[in-house]
């Protein structure tokens, strides 16, 4: 998955792989191989060379809102954008009219869908559950309209921009 992350002004091209605990990150063209795990939510341990590091994350309080983060003392905002913009989350005129579709970002287990087609939806709705990197996340309508489809079910895999709902 390729993301661009904000801290500050600071802007850093980062690419993440995982494979059961081990993550191979790569920003800026520096590689890291890591051994993740989450003991309790929002807490994330972290296993590079021998050293334990320890990272706590608040969750943005709505979405494009950066996350808070601690790892030891230091505590940063992380802003994290798809530059695909993969979400299906775009800008307003963008989905004013026709049909806009709710994509993943990563590759997931869908949870649960929240809303089935049919229903009415205003922007930011929560239509479906994806869980990704053992977190799950709400994927949320880009638009006010009606669910014209679903095309996913619970406990159904899905890959990185997978189209799993539609609104119109």
């Amino acid at each position: 998955m390729k993301l661009q992350a904000e801290i500050g002004d600071a802007k850093r091209d980062v690419e993440i792989r995982r494979e059961g605990e081990k993550v191979f990150a790569d920003v800026d063209g520096r590689k890291y191989e890591l051994e993740l795990s989450e003991p309790e939510p929002n807490v994330f341990l972290f296993k590079h060379k021998g050293s334990v590091y320890e990272a706590v994350v608040a969750p943005a309080a709505k979405l494009g809102d950066p996350a808070h983060v601690r790892i030891g003392s230091t505590e940063v905002d992380v802003k994290l954008t798809d530059p695909k913009r993969l979400r299906g989350v775009g800008g307003e005129a963008e989905h004013a009219d026709g049909l806009a579709e709710i994509k993943t970002a990563m590759p997931g287990k869908v949870v649960r869908i929240l809303l089935q087609p049919g229903a009415t939806v205003e922007k930011g709705d929560s239509v479906l559950v994806v869980e990704a990197m053992k977190m799950q996340n709400e994927l949320k309508a880009p638009k006010a309209g009606t669910i014209k489809e679903v095309r996913t079910k619970p406990g159904a895999t899905v890959a990185a921009g997978d189209v799993l709902a539609t609104i119109e």
